[in-house]
């Protein structure tokens, strides 16, 4: 709803935005009710964002090569919510605490947000026909 009023990129960029700073927020909890509503938080952004890779794809690269492009970007993801336990769970063996898994997360998220706030603006023709 919100990206069908102000458009998909600025929501994503503020979804994506919301999830660093929940992920980097992290460190600054310590007790079992702070991580829950964090998590609480971190799910709605990461749950509202995800639909809208679809319809960048579609603004951006049309419907003839979404497939290709949303299984790129799957992959990639994919990929990285693969490792980052194994990561998680070796800095966490190596140092005793996730302060680092959380400041990596964090980086990680606003590198995402940089990412999206690249993707340059869609021509008017685009917008009106996406619309």
């Amino acid at each position: 709803m919100l990206a069908d009023r102000y458009g998909v990129k600025p929501v994503l960029v503020a979804g994506l935005l919301v999830q660093a700073l929940a992920i980097g927020a992290y460190l600054f909890v310590g007790r079992l009710g702070e991580f829950y509503a964090l998590a609480v938080v971190f799910g709605t952004a990461y749950g509202g964002v995800m639909p809208l890779y679809a319809v960048m794809a579609r603004e951006y690269f049309g419907p003839r090569i979404m497939g290709t492009v949303l299984g790129a970007a799957m992959m990639v993801s994919s990929l990285g919510m693969a490792l980052g336990p194994v990561l998680g769970g070796w800095l966490f063996d190596r140092s005793g605490a996730y302060t680092w898994l959380f400041v990596g997360s964090f980086a990680v998220g606003l590198g995402a947000v940089a990412v999206a706030l690249a993707f340059p603006p869609l021509p008017r023709k685009a917008r009106t026909a996406a619309a």
